[in-house]
């Protein structure tokens, strides 16, 4: 929606929020939410930008990039109070969140209150006239056109889209939950991923992440006019070309095709060095790159996702001794070929 807004002629400006990550947004949250570390906090920071690249114009012209630490962290104490004073408690408790947490006698914490006050601070420091977000920023940008009245602006006008679901197709797409599809993920990745979702998400996916005609959507997502897995392909080459081109969307379809389909190894697997000497198969996994730690190794064994050669592994303490040119392979995506 940003990215539509500067075709339109309109100049984004992207606020990195590295202040308020300090406090932590209390949106969607049954509880306090942990309070990063500066250190977490610039990590997260650096990823934006990489991210924000492949969908926004970045031309100076187009795209403004601050962040609201140049003017939150110069609050002193009375321009604080004079801000909280622009809400009252009552106000704020119509969060939804804050009145299910109550109502389950789960702690609301004053800090918590600060998250909307200043996120709405930041429209007032940018001069905001229209202000994008999901639906669980619709309570912090309602905020900041209070905020903004309060400082003698013009209220920003407030545009929420729907929130995307995530690959789990339970909760909102999310890194934190492991549900997600990065914009800076490889092709064959985000593709055989947008391919693992259930049917009934697809008509969210083509809304959201496409420019298609609802009429031309609704004609996808009818299994009676069009075939699931034709909708599907099609909404994954439609992604990966946005963020790649057609031709890498093309190749990630059709690899996906010779690994899922006709059951083939992938063109490109990722060679592992490594002796050849006997190793317990969990351990063979993390020396792969294959897992995250060893619970995950073991897990991902013991439910028969993990396999060499074709040949699934069952116990994750198995001793396998390493030969050159051994494919090791976890889940539907994961490729290791042995090198000794």
């Amino acid at each position: 929606k940003m990215r539509q807004f500067q075709d339109l002629g309109h100049k984004a400006v992207l606020i990195i929020g590295d202040y308020t990550a300090r406090i932590g947004d209390p949106a969607g949250q049954n509880a306090t939410r942990p309070i990063l570390s500066p250190e977490q906090i610039q990590e997260n920071a650096k990823t934006y930008f990489e991210q924000a690249g492949k969908i926004l114009d970045a031309s100076e012209e187009k795209l403004e990039i601050r962040y609201n630490s140049e003017w939150l962290e110069k609050l002193t104490l009375m321009e604080l109070i004079q801000i909280a004073a622009k809400k009252t408690v009552a106000q704020m408790l119509q969060r939804d969140t804050f009145k299910k947490r109550l109502q389950a006698d789960v702690d609301v914490y004053t800090h918590e209150f600060l998250y909307p006050l200043m996120q709405g601070y930041d429209s007032v420091m940018v001069k905001s006239d229209v202000e994008l977000g999901g639906t669980d920023q619709t309570f912090n940008n309602l905020v900041g056109r209070d905020i903004q009245k309060a400082y003698g602006q013009k209220p920003q006008i407030v545009i929420t889209v729907p929130i995307l679901v995530g690959l789990d197709g339970k909760e909102k797409m999310s890194k934190s939950k492991d549900n997600y599809i990065g914009v800076t993920d490889e092709p064959k990745d985000m593709f055989g991923k947008i391919m693992s979702i259930s049917d009934d998400m697809m008509e969210n996916y083509f809304t959201l992440l496409t420019d298609l005609p609802t009429e031309k959507i609704a004609e996808l997502v009818n299994s009676d006019r069009t075939h699931p897995k034709e909708a599907k392909v099609l909404l994954g080459k439609t992604i990966v070309s946005q963020f790649y081109n057609e031709p890498a969307a093309q190749a990630a379809a059709s690899e996906f095709d010779k690994v899922f389909a006709q059951r083939q190894l992938p063109d490109e697997i990722p060679g592992i060095e490594i002796p050849s000497e006997p190793i317990a198969a969990s351990k063979l996994l993390l020396r792969c790159k294959l897992a995250s730690s060893g619970g995950e190794a073991k897990r991902m064994i013991r439910q028969s996702a993990a396999s060499i050669d074709g040949k699934k592994l069952d116990d994750p303490n198995a001793e396998i001794t390493p030969k050159d040119g051994m494919v090791i392979r976890v889940g539907k995506r994961k490729f290791a070929r042995l090198k000794t």
